[in-house]
């Protein structure tokens, strides 16, 4: 994801600087004209506004108070962090405080939901959490990667509207799966199913997208993968805990991504979660035995 914001920004004519953990994957952007730096607060130095897209609340934690963090970058009072990972709320907020606090630097949540494609096109759906004031300051390039920008609330709150995105996302994927297999197995033209149902309540983007992979099977080269919704899932399980909030069908998406991951498929697209089903391993073993010794 963080490749395609960075090529969508250098389309656009953004000077952009750039570091990773793992500096071989920055061939792309780096040919595309970025400056690839050794660390972020290297790149903090060369900028006012210094993006973030990493894979977890660890990572974007590294990467803000590590010893090469963006914190520690000095000069930094007044420059603007902005961070697209997918990480829990409390952590935003309490790296968003320790930015403020340690370096004078402000901080703005900004998940993204739609993959690398609709970044690459400027068409991200992007929930923000922030300042008025520094949303206004994000917006030039909040608007450069995404067509949906919202600003949800102070900060977590961008953060607190992914989960909720997650929480669909992964429970859909669950549902497309058993959908194709449901129309699969009626001997209906399955692939018609998008088309039949278009405009009416049960259309969606995953149906009219996901649901035709799913049913083709057509899952290669990987657009999600399983490891990161599995993660994602836990997250939104996290929260719901917090809340109070008993969300069963959230457990069962959450449970299902769980165990596929662990049999291997890490990597797999999240849509092949089907394959869960196919393998037989879909079952909730601790439901097997029905009703038994319930009633009188």
């Amino acid at each position: 994801m963080g490749e395609a914001m960075t090529l969508r920004l250098r389309d656009l004519g953004y000077p952009v600087f750039v570091s990773n953990r793992e500096p071989e994957r920055l061939a792309a952007v780096a040919a595309a004209g970025a400056t690839a730096l050794a660390s972020p607060a290297q790149v903090a130095r060369q900028c006012d506004v210094v993006l973030m897209c990493v894979l977890d609340d660890a990572a974007v934690d590294f990467c803000t108070r590590g010893p090469q963090g963006i914190a520690q970058a000095e000069g930094g009072a007044g420059k603007l962090i902005i961070d697209f990972s997918t990480i829990s709320p409390r952590t935003t907020r309490d790296l968003a405080a320790y930015a403020r606090q340690h370096a004078g630097m402000n901080w703005m949540d900004a998940p993204v939901s739609g993959g690398p494609q609709a970044a690459r096109d400027g068409q991200l759906t992007i929930m923000a959490g922030g300042s008025a004031e520094d949303f206004e300051r994000a917006r030039p390039v909040l608007e450069a990667l995404g067509s949906q920008v919202s600003l949800m609330g102070p900060a977590g709150a961008g953060q607190t509207a992914k989960i909720i995105n997650q929480a669909i996302v992964g429970v859909g994927f669950v549902l497309m799966s058993e959908a194709a297999l449901l129309a699969e197995a009626s001997g209906i033209d399955a692939a018609r199913l998008p088309a039949c149902l278009k405009g009416g309540f049960a259309d969606s983007v995953l149906l009219q997208k996901v649901y035709p992979r799913i049913h083709e099977r057509r899952f290669d080269p990987p657009i999600g993968y399983a490891r990161q919704l599995s993660k994602d899932m836990d997250a939104v399980q996290a929260f719901a805990r917090d809340a109070d909030c008993d969300l069963p069908m959230v457990q069962e998406a959450a449970r299902l991504f769980a165990r596929y991951v662990e049999g291997g498929a890490a990597i797999a697209d999240s849509a092949s979660i089907i394959r869960l089903y196919e393998m037989g391993q879909a079952r909730n073993q601790d439901r097997q035995g029905g009703n038994e010794g319930e009633g009188a």
